[in-house]
């Protein structure tokens, strides 16, 4: 069975093991989480093959595994969050040949008794918690065709035993502190290898230049193992090669002549990371996905078949314009869908051939020497997700035609010349998650429709010429209300798992790359512009927000008393605003508040006092000369003190205390002639008010003869007993 839900089949061992005769059993994915571990004993007396994959067993590998002893060949216990170590009673299983116990908790060291499974042909422990060497016993499972050992904490060499398995098919050993030297002579009886994975480790790749491997790989994955720095010569001898990843490689050499040719049969190819050079000019890539960012390669770019679907040449020094790549005539409909560009020495213009691309979810020309206007015909990207043009010499406005591009999650123009207004349509992108328009030409309000993006993680619209008042409704981004991250934020604009999207932003003073990490970023950044009014109070709604910059504008007015409510602020940056009154005792509750500028405004009084507040040097409060406190060398005097108990300046005091004046003389003179003008002036109404009058005082005259009588009375009975 597979996917079927079983959770709540507490004893199935118990059930299913009264079926003596039952040969295969296959439970995947069916919500287990029971495998009655202590249970000692069950009758699979004709079991041939177990498979338990994928279930939410938490506890050690059961002792009734030992029983099946006569028949079990396949055990298949992978993705199950097993704990503990492998027991010696494995070796009871003596003809198993496959055992799979992959993405588990499994702890300790690979014992040395797995070597006594003679006829082991398949052994997967693929990311657990293994540590120390790798057992040499292994070099005793003659029959052994696939060793899984990826993402463990292996050590140490790898043992001489293990490169004498003929049989040998799949070494994936990769990602484990592993460190030798490998030569061509530890390869010379693998001539069965068609896998072989050793990335992530410390193990030096040395062989000869005129080597000829003894085997024929499919895939190879080298990534950070030391193999240069002259390009591996050796591979143009790998025809059948499907897969190749050599990035991180320490090569410092020039691609040869023959590598592209060759490698045009490749499906995947990585070299990023390395200093490869050549003029890619001449050159046409015909594979599937191709990294050969951060490298030093240059020319003009190359020309790519119909069949990339990921092209990756960023950080390198290719040259001239892109409209010989853009424009190119391709035969066959394009399949590439993540094009990355950035930081080259690209310029020219952006052409208008951008609708023969229309598979491009993701597109990065970022940090280039482009000059005019953004093309209408970007617009015709349906399926764009992630847009970055930044710091390029565009100008003019945001094309309108972006409205169409519904599921952008992510643009970002700054560092441009682009001018005018921002869109009122860009309320229209609900997909938005981050929005950065940073040094640019913007004019004219933020506008109200900004605020439909609930979505939105990101927004900084710093250095620009933008005016008027902070809009009130930013409360409405939700993702920055609450303290809660989703899973899934920005991984659906990720192309590749090798590649994650990220941006470049000022959050703490100065410029950070978020990679990897950018669904934890939650920033509002309106700096350097030219804002007034006050901040607004809904702001201190946004629960979530850890980076908040409203500094170099023209605000006014007191911080928000609720901005404590903000408890995920990382980083507040109030300065060079005309901002007074005191500094609100709710701030010292911003306890992940690492740093803080509330500098060049009209603050006064005390610094509130708080282990957080006084942390900061006295930078974060200088150029408010009516504040004192610690950590500023002002002293606060008594007047200091008696100005710090008002929550109001001294103009707004004034201002408020001749409102008061005047509205006690209104209420005054509309109370006394609202009623003694109506009794002068309606005869009926003065005698009904003078009856009323003459009323209560015979009652309160009565009451008080009344109260005078009881207590005369009381007063003799006391003194006649």
């Amino acid at each position: 069975m597979h996917e079927v839900d079983l959770h709540r089949e507490v004893q199935w061992v118990e059930s299913i093991s009264m079926l003596s005769s039952l040969s295969k059993l296959f439970l995947e994915d069916c919500e287990l989480d029971n495998m009655s571990p202590s249970l000692e004993y069950v009758n699979f007396t004709s079991l041939t093959v177990l498979s338990l994959y994928g279930n939410h067993f938490n506890h050690e590998l059961p002792n009734w595994l030992s029983n099946l002893t006569a028949s079990l060949l396949q055990l298949d216990l992978s993705r199950n969050c097993l704990k503990g170590h492998i027991p010696n009673t494995i070796i009871e299983l003596r003809h198993l040949n496959i055992l799979y116990l992959s993405r588990n908790q499994l702890t300790r060291q690979i014992p040395e008794y797995l070597g006594q499974l003679k006829h082991l042909e398949a052994l997967s422990l693929r990311y657990n918690s293994f540590d120390g060497p790798i057992p040499s016993s292994l070099g005793n499972s003659s029959s052994l065709r696939y060793l899984f050992l990826y993402g463990n904490r292996l050590n140490g060499a790898f043992p001489s035993s293990l490169w004498l398995l003929s049989n040998l098919e799949t070494l994936d050993i990769g990602n484990n502190s592993l460190a030798d030297t490998v030569s061509e002579v530890h390869f010379n009886e693998l001539s069965k290898l068609k896998f072989l994975d050793m990335s992530s480790t410390s193990l030096n790749f040395k062989v000869n230049s005129n080597w000829v491997p003894p085997f024929q790989l499919e895939e190879l994955w080298l990534s950070s193992c030391q193999m240069g720095p002259k390009f591996p010569t050796w591979l143009q001898t790998q025809t059948s090669l499907r897969n190749l990843d050599i990035s991180k490689s320490g090569i410092v050499d020039i691609a040869p002549t023959w590598f592209w040719k060759w490698a045009s049969h490749i499906e995947w190819i990585y070299l990023s990371d390395n200093q490869i050079s050549g003029d890619l000019s001449g050159v046409w890539l015909n594979n599937t996905s191709i990294y050969l960012n951060s490298n030093c390669f240059t020319g003009l770019l190359p020309a790519v078949s119909p069949n990339v679907t990921v092209l990756n040449m960023a950080n390198n020094s290719f040259s001239g314009p892109i409209s010989h790549f853009l424009c190119q005539k391709l035969k066959g409909k394009s399949k590439l869908e993540a094009l990355d560009l950035s930081n080259n020495d690209l310029s020219g213009e952006l052409p208008l051939c951008w609708k023969s691309w229309q598979s491009l979810t993701n597109v990065n020309l970022g940090n280039n020497n482009f000059s005019g206007k953004i093309p209408d015909s970007v617009g015709s990207l349906f399926s764009l997700k992630a847009l970055h043009l930044q710091n390029n010499g565009l100008s003019g406005s945001i094309p309108s035609s972006l409205r169409d591009c519904t599921s952008l999650g992510l643009l970002d123009l700054s560092g441009n010349k682009l001018l005018g207004n921002i869109p009122n349509w860009i309320g229209e992108l609900t997909a938005l998650k981050a929005l950065c328009l940073r040094s640019n030409k913007f004019i004219g309000e933020i506008p109200s429709q900004i605020c439909q993006l609930s979505s939105l993680t990101i927004l900084d619209v710093s250095d620009n010429e933008l005016s008027g008042i902070i809009p009130r409704c930013l409360n409405n981004f939700s993702l920055m209300a609450t303290i809660d991250t989703p899973d899934d934020l920005f991984t659906d604009l990720e192309y590749s798992s090798y590649e994650l999207e990220g941006l470049v932003l000022v959050t703490v003073g100065r410029e950070l790359e978020y990679k990897g990490i950018l669904r934890y970023v939650r920033m509002v950044d309106l700096s350097s512009n030219n804002f007034s009014g006050s901040i607004p109070t809904e702001l201190s709604q946004l629960a979530g927000l850890r980076f908040l910059n409203l500094s170099r504008n023209h605000l006014m007015g007191r911080i928000p008393e609720k901005i404590g409510r903000m408890t995920s602020l990382l980083s507040l940056d109030l300065s060079t605003n005309h901002l007074s009154s005191e500094i609100p005792q709710s701030l010292a509750d911003l306890t992940f508040l690492n740093r803080l500028n509330l500098s060049c405004n009209q603050f006064r009084g005390r610094i509130p006092l708080s282990t957080q507040l006084q942390s900061f040097d006295a930078f974060s409060y200088i150029g408010n000369a009516q504040l004192c406190g610690v950590p500023l060398t002002k002293n606060c005097t008594e007047d200091d003190e008696s100005q710090g108990m008002d929550t109001i300046d001294e103009n707004e005091e004034g201002s408020e205390m001749r409102w008061l004046y005047i509205s006690m003389g209104l209420g005054f003179i509309v109370g006394f002639w609202g009623v003694c003008g109506a009794l002068l002036f309606k005869k009926s109404w003065r005698h009904a008010y003078f009856q009323f009058l003459y009323d209560i005082r015979d009652w309160v005259y009565v009451a008080v003869a009344i109260r005078l009588n009881w207590f005369h009375d009381n007063l003799r009975r006391l003194l006649v007993s």
